[in-house]
């Protein structure tokens, strides 16, 4: 499993989950739930099953990053059809696949037995319900009924944000704790998009006593994300603009 710790294979992984989810056009409950799905539970828990029976079929044994890919369209899948009404056809991903995975052919049939064995990977528990970017949204909601000053937080932002934790393995951990980040995510979209002048709304202090999180944690959270996301290897930046 040596691969698998590879933070490189995993970076891509993630980017190509997301340009996928680009590309489909999927809403973001439908992006954050797959990304839960593979990038949370389905990809670390690969590491710990060597010498189960799952791990001998064939898209598993052994694992290229050709076939991880296929499991990242099929998290995208199931994530539409827990979300979606109606949910995207398995033909949608068999054409992104056909386009973007290049090195190997795979089949509708591939695509169904994919999607049979990251059910058995994760147990068949493949509920997506307590997810960092559901708080954001109901945060981001919250903030805007309480203060006009929630009107200036970009939700575009914080959805970038969130992306560029998933795609660095160090600070993919902070999904371990997602009302902790989900509350972290808010006030780093409020100090990036909002214009210091406007700085009057006791953020902090807020987002503590709606979700009870401790102040200590959050602001160790925001924190770290603001030092990522300005290090000058992120390659990413947010304006007021």
């Amino acid at each position: 499993m040596k691969k698998l710790r590879c933070p490189c294979l995993r970076s891509r992984l993630i980017e190509f989950l997301i340009r996928s989810a680009q590309f489909l056009e999927v809403s973001p409950i439908v992006k954050y739930s797959a990304l839960s799905l593979f990038a949370d539970r389905f990809y670390p828990a690969l590491s710990g099953l060597e010498d189960s029976k799952v791990m001998k079929n064939w898209l598993l044994h052994p694992i290229g990053e050709c076939n991880l890919q296929l499991f990242a369209l099929v998290s995208l899948w199931i994530s539409s059809k827990i979300h979606d009404s109606p949910p995207l056809s398995v033909k949608n991903f068999k054409s992104l696949g056909d386009k973007f995975i290049k090195e190997q052919h795979f089949t509708m049939g591939d695509i169904l037995e994919a999607e049979i064995v990251l059910m058995q990977v994760l147990q068949f528990g493949i509920g997506t319900s307590k997810i960092a970017f559901a708080s954001v949204e109901e945060l981001l909601v919250q903030f805007k009924a309480v203060a006009q000053v929630g009107e200036h937080v970009k939700f575009e932002a914080c959805m970038d944000v969130m992306d560029l934790l998933y795609e660095n393995e160090e600070t993919s951990v902070l999904y371990s704790s997602p009302e902790a980040l989900a509350a972290s995510v808010v006030v780093v979209g409020y100090i990036i998009t909002v214009p210091p002048q406007k700085w009057e709304f006791p953020v902090l202090p807020w987002v503590k006593f709606v979700t009870s999180c401790k102040e200590e944690d959050v602001v160790n959270t925001v924190r770290v994300i603001l030092e990522h996301i300005f290090q000058p290897q992120a390659g990413y930046y947010v304006t007021n603009g």
